[in-house]
This record gives C-alpha cells, sequence and structure tokens, in this order.
C-alpha cells in the first residue's frame, strides 16, 4: 500500500535540445530541425524537433537516414552548456515544489511531491504550476505525467506529447494499462515489442494473460519485470542522490578514420575530456570501457578493470590504447570512437571491503 500513498510527478522536456534552438533562433521556428548530425550524412541526430518527426525522424538515427526521410530537414551543432545551463534552472523550478528529484537526464527527472514544500496537496495543481513557470520563465513546454509510482507516471508523461498533463490514479491504472499499446509500455523496444507480437501480445491485456515463469521462459529476466510492469507494480522510491554508473564520452567523426595513429591521437583528446569530466564530478574509477563504431555501422567495445583507481587522462589514456592494441582495425574504416569509466569509488562500500585496494 506504500507506493498508493505516494503522489509522483515525471516531468519531460519536449523536444527539448530542439525547442531551445528554436526558441533561441526564430529562423528555425515551424522548421524540421535536427540537433546534431550532419547535412553531409554523419553522425547521429541527437533530437529532433515536432516537425522533423513527422516524417519519422527520430533521436539516435544516421543522420543520412534522417535525410532520406527529410530531404529538407536543417541541422544544428548541440550546445551542451546552454542545455544545461537551461536544465539548472528547470531543476530549480521543481525545488520549489520538494527536494525529493531524481533526475534522468537533462531534460527528464521524477518529483516526490506526497509532502509538497507549499502545502498545495495536489500533485496534479504542482505539475500544472510547473509546466507553467517552465513556459513563462524559460519559453519551453514540457510534459507530465502524476499518478502513485514512478513507472505510471513515465507512462503518463508520454501519453498526450506535446505540452500535455496526464493523470492516471489508483482507480485506473489497470485499464489504463490493459488496453495500452504494447509497445508504449516503458522498456519495451522496437526488438521486444516485435517479439511479443509474434507471440499475440498486443496490448497490456495480453501481455497479463502470461504468467511470470512463461513470461521469464520467453524474455529472460525481464519477463518478471514485465510481469509486475503490465500490473501497475512499482514500489521504487524517488532517489534524489541517483548514482552514475559510468561516465564518457564518444566523438564522431566528419571523415572515417583510417590510419590506427589518428585513432590513438583521438583516444588521447577523448580522455583528456573525460579527465575534465570526472573531476566536475568527483569521481574516480577502476574499468575502463572502450567503444569502436566502424563505418558500416558494427560496434565493438572492450574493457579492462584497474586495482587501483583511475581519474587523470593519463592513467585512462594507458589502459584505451592497451586495450585499442588488440582490436585490428586493418583495412577498416572508423567513424566514432569513445572511452568511459565506471565501478567508481564509493566511500561507504569501501569501508566494508578491501582498504588497500585504493591507493593515494
Amino acid at each position: 500500500m506504500d507506493e498508493i500513498r505516494r503522489k509522483i510527478i515525471h516531468v519531460d522536456m519536449d523536444a527539448f535540445y530542439a525547442s531551445v534552438e528554436q526558441r533561441d533562433f526564430p529562423a528555425l521556428r515551424g522548421k524540421a530541425l535536427a540537433v546534431g548530425g550532419s547535412p553531409d550524412g554523419r553522425g547521429v541526430v541527437a533530437t529532433a524537433s515536432y516537425e522533423a518527426r513527422k516524417y519519422g525522424v527520430r533521436s539516435a538515427m544516421s543522420s543520412r537516414v534522417a535525410l532520406q526521410l527529410c530531404p529538407d530537414l536543417i541541422f544544428t551543432k548541440p550546445r551542451f552548456d546552454v542545455y544545461k545551463d537551461i536544465s539548472t534552472k528547470i531543476r530549480a523550478i521543481f525545488y520549489r515544489y520538494t527536494d525529493l528529484i531524481e533526475p534522468l537526464s537533462l531534460d527528464e527527472a521524477y518529483l516526490d511531491v506526497t509532502q509538497d514544500k507549499q502545502g498545495i496537496g495536489s500533485a496534479i495543481e504542482i505539475a500544472k504550476a510547473i509546466k507553467l513557470a517552465i513556459h513563462d520563465e524559460l519559453g519551453l513546454t514540457a510534459s507530465a505525467g502524476v499518478s502513485t509510482n514512478k513507472f505510471i507516471a513515465k507512462i503518463a508523461s508520454d501519453y498526450n506529447k506535446p505540452d500535455g498533463l496526464t493523470f492516471i490514479g489508483p482507480s485506473k491504472i489497470i485499464a489504463f494499462l490493459e488496453q495500452l499499446p504494447i509497445e508504449k509500455f516503458f522498456g519495451v523496444g522496437k526488438v521486444t515489442a516485435q517479439k511479443m507480437k509474434g507471440y499475440g501480445i498486443h496490448t497490456g491485456i495480453d501481455l497479463k494473460k502470461l504468467s511470470e515463469y512463461e513470461l521469464m521462459r520467453k524474455f529472460g529476466k525481464s519477463g518478471k519485470f514485465f510481469f509486475h510492469m503490465v500490473r501497475g507494480e512499482d514500489n521504487r522510491p524517488v532517489k534524489p542522490n541517483r548514482i552514475s554508473k559510468s561516465v564518457g564520452i564518444e566523438d564522431t567523426f566528419t571523415t572515417d578514420i583510417l590510419e590506427r595513429s589518428d585513432m590513438q591521437s583521438e583516444f588521447k583528446v577523448l580522455c583528456e575530456k573525460l579527465e575534465k569530466r570526472l573531476a566536475g564530478k568527483s569521481k574516480e574509477g577502476r574499468t575502463v570501457t572502450i567503444k569502436i563504431k566502424f563505418s558500416d555501422f558494427t560496434q565493438i567495445t572492450r574493457s579492462k578493470t584497474s586495482t587501483y583507481y583511475l581519474s587523470t587522462g593519463e592513467d585512462i589514456l594507458a589502459f584505451a590504447l592497451e586495450l585499442f592494441s588488440k582490436v585490428d582495425t586493418a583495412e577498416k574504416r572508423v567513424r566514432l570512437l569513445g572511452v568511459s569509466l565506471s565501478n567508481f569509488y564509493d566511500a561507504d562500500l569501501q569501508k566494508l571491503v578491501d582498504p588497500q585496494l585504493r591507493l593515494f
């Protein structure tokens, strides 16, 4: 019953990066716009405006495919410093109502307003006030979902985009989920949706007919999640201090790289940038992962775990180059390289394990 007493809001900005660009540059308003990627077909789309989405352009889509769908698509470079600054201002609006905020990215977050700071009492009214403040103060729109747990609130925020507000109360959760198309469920991607449809699962009510055992047999560990998901069961609390599992950086090249020396130089640049990013988050970790995407879009990752904690670009580069030395790139063109660090230092956990592991 604990989750029934909660009042959870999921706020999701509408086409965030693209909307910021259209706000700041009037000539882009009403146009099919892609943030990220390039008109020569290189790179991938970070965010597409709603005008571009009408043509089927989506985030994480290659520029080449996006142009095929929308030949008049306009590309603009992302301005992450601007987006981060606006995200901070959005967060400040959230804090007017609650301190229980769990950011998922720059443009979305969960809020627990069970006990709101202003004593409003209604999660719907708080969501309305937040949307109005974002619009009036920042010139942007957001969609919000309101319910009794995180899972339902997230589905609700996506239900009536853009500029939507959807409330799914306790008495409506089961009926709502039963009629919901399977691809609308959080955690069900295109591949899983197609697999489900192959089993005759098209809506929530179809999914609900399968036992937990049957779902786990068909979908592995995800089956357990699906079993509880379709019943609206989610006891996860909103966690204000959400821990990043990894910090990384990657670069998609305008021209594919063929020479290994150029790839090694690029790893050096990436590791220097990663050091700054880690310093900003006060992170140090033990596992280095490199990512390589070739011109044919095949992709590999390689990882190695250190016996000590890493935080400098020089140390991370040493591991990255060691991993790279074992990758055969002969006669292969590379379009993307990335480096990330994970397995972070946890002071509280470290007290319980090997105190000699961390080297000073």
